[in-house]
């Protein structure tokens, strides 16, 4: 009895630890299969970047302006007028857009739009056993359905990031604007604590952020079971895990660029 009751506590952690353990392996046969010839992928690769950018684009455009006007934009700029510091909004947007916003917004905006209907497709092919057909056939659904999507959504996520930094520091600028702000102080202060660190930290962060999304949704995806309900309930899993993924990489990320470069600490 007390085992019974013990495995039904530790049941939902045993199952969680045994998908992240998938991943990995997935992970692995993933960037095995991208270096191992042959190389038959390359025509699906297209059409799922030119599919993730088409959808993405404005989502995207509409988030990173909202974000960098809203949250970073008006409250910091609301918060540094009471010590008549606003131009100082500049440096503050290296720290909250460049590090942190843009690649966040990039991650949920791929996720919740790219992410979604990567797992829709793999599931839906998953229910109408097309997966097991394809195995059957010789043909190896790693190579030819998740790697080509693994290398799109990884270049779109650190393509969209520079998209991501234009229009989040546009935000900045509109919030300089609002509070009748000349602009030469926000790009003094920002080119002064801008640096290459910054820039290159925050489009690794970001590719690797699209690694996450892809292997999260295309294992939830080929791992679908249930009928229609049960790839609905894939895609619903699909972008909370990837959110808690991206959420944790980000941090042990974040930890290890601020100590190996402590001079990006340092407000200018």
């Amino acid at each position: 009895m007390v085992r019974a009751v013990a495995d039904r506590a530790f049941l939902p952690a045993k199952g969680l630890f045994e998908q992240v353990g998938n991943m990995v392996i997935l992970t692995g046969k993933t960037i095995v299969a991208t270096v191992r010839p042959p190389y038959p992928y390359g025509g699906e690769f297209i059409g799922q970047f030119l599919f993730a950018l088409q959808l993405c684009w404005f989502p995207m455009m509409i988030s990173t302006i909202a974000f960098g006007f809203g949250a970073p934009g008006l409250q910091a700029a609301n918060f540094l007028t009471l010590f008549g510091a606003l131009d100082r909004l500049g440096g503050f947007f290296i720290l909250a857009s460049v590090r942190e916003f843009a690649p966040f917004v990039t991650a949920v905006v791929v996720a919740g739009v790219a992410g979604t209907a990567i797992t829709a497709d793999l599931g839906a092919r998953k229910i109408r056993e097309e997966l097991d057909a394809l195995q059957v056939l010789g043909v190896d659904p790693i190579k030819n359905l998740v790697v080509p999507r693994f290398l799109a959504l990884m270049l779109i996520t650190g393509l969209m990031d520079i998209y991501a930094l234009l229009f989040g520091i546009s935000g900045g600028i509109f919030a300089e604007v609002a509070y009748h702000q000349p602009l030469g102080g926000f790009f003094a202060t920002l080119f002064a604590n801008a640096s290459i660190t910054d820039l290159w930290g925050s489009l690794v962060k970001c590719t690797l952020f699209g690694a996450i999304i892809a292997i999260v949704c295309c294992y939830k995806g080929m791992n679908a079971s249930g009928g229609a309900e049960g790839v609905g309930r894939a895609v619903n899993e699909a972008v909370v895990i990837a959110f808690l993924g991206v959420f944790a990489f980000n941090y042990v990320f974040t930890q290890t660029l601020l100590a190996t470069h402590p001079e990006i600490s340092q407000i200018r």
